[in-house]
């Protein structure tokens, strides 16, 4: 059954959408909640609940004027902390590690035919979620709209591996990423199907601080790939791993957001949860 929160989300989602398509016009709160069908009322308390804050605000969180100001202060010794000891995040992030262990040559190759992967499905803050492991980590976790076309988009990443619906403790401590209280979670351990260029990207995207920004430039230069641009962008959106590996703090060196794997209007839900999440 959807869980309230997902509901929220997708009436928040829904009024994302609505707000980038008409923001020239600087639709009122009256206007986008009759868009989703709710009173204006019911609306600013439903959007206060799930993200925190105020929907003007939330709006502010997600503006290109804030998301430039964000590029600018993750130039600043905290972003630099975090990208030396490995954080994944910081505040609540902070006892959170997450390590990513490549698949062998042999497991890469033959497509997982030897791979036994424990599968379920779970409600976060940002819909449903796909989320599969084997006996070494967390190898999938994907937004979707829809069960089956969730496992089938899972299955094509290991098409001969063999599947188990089954909830298991990886599975459990990942989803604990949308909890509210994260000191609790042990050290995350990520089993991933990639080129070596792929899993150096990846890694270097746990690095980003929650609530702050990168860019495509900035993450080719992290990596020693300075002219790389347009080869880190196409591996982050091939990262496998929605949310714990966080390819949604990347945007574009203009401050527009950029596109995301699992749906614009979700990349930017996250964006300015997560920047109510720390401000």
């Amino acid at each position: 059954m959807e869980s309230q929160e997902s509901i929220n989300y997708n009436r928040i989602a829904k009024a994302i959408a609505h707000i980038k398509a008409n923001f020239r016009e600087q639709p009122s709160l009256d206007e986008i909640a009759e868009r989703v069908h709710l009173s204006p009322y019911h609306f600013q308390r439903m959007f206060k609940e799930w993200a925190g804050i105020s929907p003007k605000k939330f709006l502010q969180y997600t503006s290109v004027q804030h998301a430039k100001k964000v590029l600018d202060e993750s130039k600043t010794s905290l972003f630099d902390v975090a990208m030396e000891t490995g954080l994944s995040g910081t505040s609540r992030l902070h006892d959170l590690f997450i390590s990513i262990e490549g698949m062998t040559p042999g497991e890469y190759k033959n497509e997982g035919e030897n791979l036994n992967i424990n599968y379920s499905y779970a409600q976060s803050p940002f819909g449903l979620v796909v989320i599969a492991s084997t006996e070494k980590g967390l190898c999938h976790v994907a937004f979707t709209n829809d069960e089956e076309k969730g496992l089938y988009e899972l299955k094509k990443q290991f098409p001969k591996a063999t599947y188990h619906q089954r909830v298991d403790q990886t599975q459990v401590n990942a989803l604990m990423v949308f909890a509210n209280d994260w000191s609790q979670i042990s050290q995350i351990k990520l089993h991933l199907k990639g080129t070596d260029f792929q899993l150096k990207v990846w890694e270097s995207l746990l690095k980003i601080p929650k609530g702050q920004l990168s860019t495509y430039g900035n993450i080719a230069e992290l990596i020693d790939k300075p002219k790389a641009s347009r080869a880190v962008g196409t591996a982050i959106g091939s990262n496998p791993i929605a949310y714990l590996i966080p390819c949604h703090r990347v945007i574009q060196s203009s401050g527009n957001l950029g596109g995301y794997r699992w749906d614009n209007n979700r990349k930017t839900a996250i964006i300015g949860w997560e920047a109510a999440q720390v401000h």
